[in-house]
């Protein structure tokens, strides 16, 4: 079998991929990412002089945005799909993705944040600074890089994108929308964004494909002792 991609749905199990990785599409993904990430960083100074909105989240679309961002958010719609999903054959597959994906982003995202240690952005003076491993080694306070929120938002979204495909482009966007409401507040410089932002896709793309993967082999093995 080949493998699904997002035009296909993964909720059927039956489908699942027998390869993990496309290696064209994942080195694409990879550049792609390099470079976005490069370009953020140019643009670090503009963003943080210019896109500003210190009342983002007194508005109701910047506080729903920011909810993608949020672990509970992903609880909630994994126990959704949970609820929907049983007792069907798989029916865990999709609410344990969307629960999963979203933690493994936000663990991701405060061990790196511990790892680079480059503090949030001065409202008033744009510098990378750096606090030192011997200043609270294990404490992840005023760190920035990545953003947690958007690591957590495109971890999710990515999975969701696996799961209900036809909607991607939507998932991609409030994710999108999250991160740039972390700008807006001065919360975290563009790059920090951007980074969480091919994080994200590449924890929720890995962990659909393993996931799907772990499921079709269990449903398998399942059939074959019936």
């Amino acid at each position: 079998m080949m493998m699904p991609d997002h035009s296909q749905t993964i909720h059927d199990v039956d489908r699942a991929p027998t390869r993990l990785i496309d290696r064209h599409r994942w080195s694409l993904t990879l550049v792609l990412g390099v470079l976005a990430i490069a370009l953020a960083h140019a643009l670090d100074h503009v963003t943080w002089s210019i896109v500003r909105d210190a009342n983002v989240y007194e508005r109701d679309w910047g506080r729903l945005l920011r909810m993608l961002g949020y672990l509970p958010t992903w609880l909630i719609i994994a126990i959704g799909c949970w609820t929907s999903d049983y007792p069907r054959d798989g029916w865990k597959w999709r609410g344990g993705l969307l629960f999963v994906a979203p933690v493994a982003g936000g663990a991701l995202a405060e061990l790196l944040k511990l790892c680079v240690r480059r503090l949030r952005p001065d409202p008033d003076h744009f510098h990378y600074a750096f606090r030192a491993i011997s200043d609270h080694p294990f404490g992840n306070g005023g760190l920035g890089m990545p953003s947690s929120h958007t690591l957590v938002a495109f971890a999710g979204a990515t999975a969701l994108a696996h799961v209900f495909p036809k909607a991607a482009w939507l998932w991609y966007a409030l994710a999108v929308g999250c991160a740039i409401t972390r700008v807006l507040t001065v919360a975290h410089f563009l790059s920090d964004t951007v980074v969480a932002a091919v994080l994200g896709f590449l924890v929720g793309d890995v962990l659909s494909r393993l996931w799907s993967r772990a499921v079709f082999a269990h449903s398998s093995l399942s059939r074959s002792f019936s």
